[in-house]
């Protein structure tokens, strides 16, 4: 299937993903070891690395200073792995670009997309409230880079950076109410309507007018037939909302 150019969808912006902390470059030192997803930070070969991630630009100074040498730099492959529903959650994940999307899971083993989670946002909730194990998978779609951290050192750190907690509960909040709201779009929403909000979501958090998608994993995503989502695209092709190429 042909994948998908976002066009003057772009202009319309998600207000979530936008308002949540402001868009200030920030950098930080990590390790160039630590580039690669299976190494751990060296404190002794630093190197800066630029901080997409808004919940850890935002954090005062002090927090920052404690958190930061507790994180392992990674970068992350099209639909990787970061939480599988039902299992130990091992690690948490600050994103700094790319996209992440949230599944809920069946029996059956079919799933359907609950939410999307950018640069605002965290993987690995759960954990912050005491949970040991994830409800929903969490998968990649797209290559992107995030700050990743072991879940222990996660709780250790937690009750030393206030700051810290506040924003990962404030973005609970706000992924709480995104799959409040897709759940309505998802039962009350023709499949136009609702593959126009995945785009504009999408877009929003990745910042790039292509997105290379195929009918059949948008078709996973919403929950619909690869055919129906063909008959969307081509109402949203014709409005001039989106172009294929």
């Amino acid at each position: 299937m042909p994948p998908l150019t976002v066009g003057c969808i772009g202009s319309l912006r998600n207000k979530t993903a936008n308002t949540l902390f402001p868009k200030e470059p920030f950098m930080a030192k990590v390790s160039s070891a630590s580039v690669q997803s299976s190494s751990r930070s060296d404190p002794q070969d630093h190197d800066r690395r630029p901080i997409g991630s808004q919940i850890l630009r935002n954090l005062p100074k002090e927090e920052r200073a404690q958190i930061l040498p507790l994180l392992e730099f990674v970068r992350l492959k099209l639909h990787q792995l970061l939480n599988e529903a039902g299992e130990v959650i091992r690690s948490a994940y600050f994103l700094n670009d790319g996209l992440g999307s949230v599944l809920t899971v069946q029996p059956d083993g079919k799933s359907v997309e609950v939410g999307l989670i950018g640069s605002e946002g965290f993987v690995g909730l759960p954990v912050i409230f005491g949970f040991t194990t994830s409800a929903t998978r969490v998968v990649t779609q797209g290559e992107g880079t995030a700050y990743r951290i072991d879940v222990d050192t996660l709780r250790r750190v937690l009750p030393r950076c206030p700051e810290l907690a506040r924003h990962l509960q404030r973005f609970a909040m706000i992924l709480g109410m995104q799959s409040t709201q897709l759940a309505a779009c998802n039962r009350l929403h023709q499949v136009e309507e609702r593959l126009a909000r995945w785009l504009l979501m999408s877009h929003d958090r990745i910042g790039e007018e292509f997105l290379p998608l195929t009918q059949e994993f948008l078709g996973q995503m919403l929950g619909t037939r690869r055919a129906s989502v063909s008959v969307a695209a081509g109402a949203l092709q014709k409005a001039g909302i989106i172009k294929y190429t």
